[in-house]
């Protein structure tokens, strides 16, 4: 059958794209059947457009940034009332990264991601968000592991059966690594640039810093960019989506089994080679999936699951809305408090408290508490790079 979305050539090209990030427009030409590099460069636009393809991005290392144990702790937020004070409160705190909503027939739900090296600060917030009945539950859990994606093959199946979830295969490592390097001011801030805009180019980083009265020059800045691509702070990388987001089902999923090993060759078989979009890493004893794939393909999902045993236990969030709708928020990761003297990135979670607390004794005395003021543009990311709808990228080989 006649694919409506892209024909052979555009899915060939996509799927080389997606698999080699650092390919030349050149070299990208010679595994596709176009004569021309302005072709390629045309139809790359077109799919950015069509919000097909996404970057390219960053992904960082956080273990190689810091030597305190930075890593991602993600939470499920209940509550029976408005969503609005819940994320009002959240977007306080400037080390939560990415918040969506969850469908729930009975309770509003939130997904929260915060990149921390405070587990107890975090929770000593919720806690007091839940003792002022802000929400209703919450759970959390630790991740020490990088966010890998896979992106999906084009010519893959659209409802890909779950047989292979067991196969012996050789996982990537997904553990963060160790801070081996120092970073100075000029790496930091680069980074930044790095994490939050796609396809920026190192001279208008350049030009960024001048406004901000930095006195850098280019051949720093480059150096900066290379020297965390050489030691593996970063990561380029393209997101491609299996179909238009609109017409995507968008989940995560959590599985368990008694061997963590296991649980890895779970979440890294899953889906392998068919036509679905996935990130996948380790949340404490869980294998956590967020997926993007044809609806059909969500509708079976649980009962194929059920079939296997080794799964001890399972959890799935089907996402609300797509992005950039209603009640998502996704912010780089911020940089401004890593300490180049000591090499650590802490968060100031006392002064979130005082901020929270203050805006609680506000609305018991009347004043609303979902005055949101730090939205994020859609093309702000930190991952999940397939959920943003980006404004008109840069040339992809003229950026960093």
């Amino acid at each position: 059958m006649k694919d409506p979305l892209m024909n052979k050539g555009e899915k060939e090209l996509l799927n080389v794209l997606g698999r080699n990030p650092d390919i030349s427009m050149k070299e990208l030409l010679t595994h596709t059947k176009y004569k021309w590099t302005s072709t390629v460069v045309k139809k790359l636009e077109y799919f950015k457009e069509q919000h097909i393809l996404f970057g390219p991005s960053y992904m960082a290392d956080f273990g190689k940034l810091c030597r305190n144990p930075l890593h991602y702790v993600g939470c499920i937020l209940e509550t029976t009332g408005n969503l609005e004070p819940v994320l009002s409160i959240l977007e306080m705190i400037e080390s939560v990264t990415l918040i969506f909503p969850v469908l729930s027939p009975h309770k509003n739900i939130v997904d929260v991601t915060f990149l921390t090296s405070d587990d107890a600060a975090v929770t000593d917030i919720l806690h007091l968000l839940k003792h002022s009945d802000i929400i209703s539950d919450y759970k959390t859990r630790s991740s020490y592991t990088k966010c890998l994606h896979e992106n999906p093959d084009l010519f893959g199946e659209v409802n890909p059966s779950l047989d292979n979830l067991l196969d012996i295969v050789d996982v990537p490592d997904m553990f963060f690594g160790f801070h081996n390097t120092e970073w100075n001011e000029c790496d930091i801030t680069v980074l930044g640039h790095l994490l939050k805009s796609r396809g920026i180019k190192l001279m208008d980083i350049l030009r960024k810093e001048r406004k901000q009265e930095k006195t850098w020059t280019y051949e720093q800045v480059k150096y900066s960019h290379e020297k965390m691509v050489k030691n593996r702070l970063v990561e380029k990388s393209y997101a491609i989506a299996p179909f238009q987001p609109i017409e995507c089902a968008c989940f995560t999923l959590y599985v368990k089994t008694d061997y963590i090993d296991l649980t890895s060759r779970i979440i890294y078989n899953f889906g392998r080679g068919a036509r679905i979009f996935k990130e996948f890493m380790l949340y404490d004893e869980w294998g956590m999936i967020m997926c993007f794939s044809h609806p059909s393909f969500l509708l079976g999902l649980m009962n194929k699951l059920d079939h296997v045993e080794e799964i001890t236990e399972k959890e799935l969030y089907h996402i609300r809305s797509n992005p950039p709708e209603k009640y998502w928020v996704n912010r780089p990761p911020n940089l401004k408090y890593f300490d180049t003297e000591k090499q650590t990135l802490e968060y100031p979670y006392s002064v979130y408290k005082e901020k929270v607390k203050e805006a609680l004794e506000r609305a018991e005395s009347g004043e609303p508490l979902y005055m949101r003021t730090l939205m994020t543009s859609p093309q702000d990311t930190v991952h999940h790079d397939a959920y943003h709808t980006p404004e008109r990228e840069e040339n992809i080989h003229e950026s960093a």
